[in-house]
């Protein structure tokens, strides 16, 4: 579509290019499809969780609470951290679009690593800041290109850990000495969306309670099975989460939301198991695929990233799946053109994936 002559948006909005979910349905294919495109939880949600979204119908007619008391206070509880410290949001993306909005504008720099998530440089062209890629290691997040790369313009720096779409992480000495070493009007944002299946792991809660200018976000999407209700939440410094809630929407979440998030978050058995599941469905999807030829880097996610011998390879190893109504992620976009991102879905799953993918790299004949 052309620009209107007159009435134009502001800079850096049309260099926006919209956001691709991943695929849910396949163009010809009737029967019933598996979804392992998006990194959804295949189980879903747990029982409380479920249960509170029921229960949720009798109160739609009444506004939510604005200050997202009971869902912080839960969130605390279950993390051991200052509720104070926390901001809730439409999923980590609208933290991420808070972080832009109250810290980068023209003339700013918002840097992220080559093959980081998607909504990084969208949020820093909305909010007319000029975002900027830096190089990665062996599709690692690279401490030192990231420092590097750092200038007097740059007022945020976002790496996931583990990252989306590779399933890798640095370990956390390393992300300690790029919060050391940035310059002093930068914030370093840790993007957890990924946290919750890493055993043991907090998400660099630790660096954001105790350094000034860390924050980290979270998300209800992936491992507690939310992806449909869009609620993430955010942790950092008292005084980045006082300036995010001057730009929050009062009622940005429902009632719905809130009783559901509060819920899940207090279902850690059931984080646990789902944990356990995605870690033992991960490690023998990962050694099916390397017997067959096909590498993917130790995943510390819910999906892995599997590496072809070319892009026209990987391809048609997606054809191949979609053709099983098997959807995985074709990861182009994320300048992996040899790659697919394959969500852990459940047992079954993982092993149609397996089967179809040997009959693949076994050829015809």
């Amino acid at each position: 579509m052309s620009p209107h002559p007159t009435i134009t948006p502001q800079p850096g909005i049309l260099d926006i290019s919209l956001y691709v979910s991943g695929k849910g349905r396949v163009d010809g294919v009737r029967n019933q499809v598996t979804k392992l495109s998006a990194n959804e939880n295949p189980y879903g949600p747990g029982p409380a969780a479920r249960a509170a979204y029921a229960d949720a119908a009798g109160g739609l007619a009444v506004y939510p609470e604005t200050d997202h008391a009971g869902l912080r206070a839960a969130i605390g509880a279950a993390h051991g951290l200052d509720a104070a410290r926390i901001i809730c949001g439409v999923g980590s993306d609208e933290i991420i679009h808070f972080l832009c909005q109250c810290y980068a504008g023209p003339a700013d720099e918002v840097l992220f690593t080559e093959h980081g998530f998607a909504m990084y440089r969208i949020a820093a062209l909305a909010a007319g800041a000029l975002p900027v890629e830096v190089a990665e290691r062996d599709r690692h997040a690279d401490v030192d290109a990231l420092l590097t790369g750092c200038t007097d313009k740059t007022r945020l720096v976002f790496i996931a850990n583990p990252n989306n779409p590779t399933g890798t992480m640095i370990s956390a000495a390393e992300v300690e000495r790029l919060a050391g070493g940035l310059p002093p009007q930068a914030l370093l944002v840790l993007d957890g969306a990924y946290a919750e299946f890493v055993p043991g792991f907090d998400g660099h809660a630790n660096l954001a309670t105790s350094r000034d200018n860390v924050v980290m976000t979270r998300t209800f999407s992936k491992i507690y099975g939310l992806g449909g209700l869009r609620i993430g939440w955010g942790y950092g410094p008292s005084h980045v989460i006082d300036v995010l809630n001057r730009i929050r929407g009062p009622f940005n979440l429902s009632s719905s939301q809130l009783a559901v998030a509060e819920a899940a978050v207090a279902e850690q058995d059931y984080v646990e198991w789902c944990r356990a599941e995605n870690t033992r469905l991960r490690e023998w999807l990962a050694a099916e695929l390397a017997g067959i030829g096909i590498p993917t880097d130790p995943s510390q996610a819910n999906f892995i990233l599997a590496r072809f011998e070319s892009a026209e390879q990987a391809q048609a190893a997606d054809e191949a799946l979609k053709a099983r109504g098997l959807i995985v992620r074709y990861v182009a976009n994320y300048k992996l053109p040899q790659c697919l991102r394959i969500t852990i879905g459940d047992e079954l799953a993982c092993q149609a994936v397996a089967a179809c993918l040997h009959e693949f790299m076994k050829g015809p004949g």
